[in-house]
């Protein structure tokens, strides 16, 4: 079995997390794989003026070969998809989802915004619906191509905004 492991820095101040995974080698032990600081925002950023950023740790899993993480963002949360390719997690989808809602809850004019992102294809789609619907208001697709795939190593919390 691979294994993910999550730590928090508890003796600095910001409350940093490593993100560690470790691939299971065929002699049975693990290997780390990947290493880093830069995916997870710190529990209390130094932009932040020392207050908790608001937003749980996210969930790290694999499914069906691929390791997911979810995280909760501003209005929402996002999922990115990371493939094992030559030695490197590479980031191929993101699925985002967020809502409009100001008030602090959603009601029936609340608009949701879905964004598939498949980064193997480049083909980007925004959809936008009301809450409770089952018609979309507006579509719009376009096509990115980023290339190299970003690598989980080098992948940053700040990255989200990119997607």
């Amino acid at each position: 079995m691979d294994r993910i492991i999550v730590e928090m820095d508890t003796l600095d101040e910001t409350r940093p997390l490593r993100l560690q995974i470790f691939l299971s080698q065929p002699n049975g032990k693990l290997a780390l794989a990947v290493s880093s600081t830069k995916i997870i925002e710190p529990q209390y950023p130094v932009g932040n003026q020392g207050k908790f950023n608001g937003y749980q740790i996210p969930d790290f899993f694999i499914e069906k070969g691929i390791l997911k993480m979810w995280s909760e963002i501003k209005g929402g949360n996002i999922t990115y998809d990371f493939k094992y390719n030559n030695g490197s997690f590479e980031l191929i989808y993101v699925n985002k989802l967020t809502n409009n809602a100001t008030k602090g809850y959603i009601d029936e004019k609340t608009i949701f915004t879905e964004t598939k992102f498949d980064l193997v294809t480049g083909i980007r789609t925004e959809i936008d619906e009301i809450s409770g619907s089952d018609k979309a208001l507006k579509v719009r697709k376009k096509r990115v191509l980023i290339r190299p795939l970003p690598k989980i190593q080098d992948f940053k919390f700040s990255d989200k905004e990119l997607y």
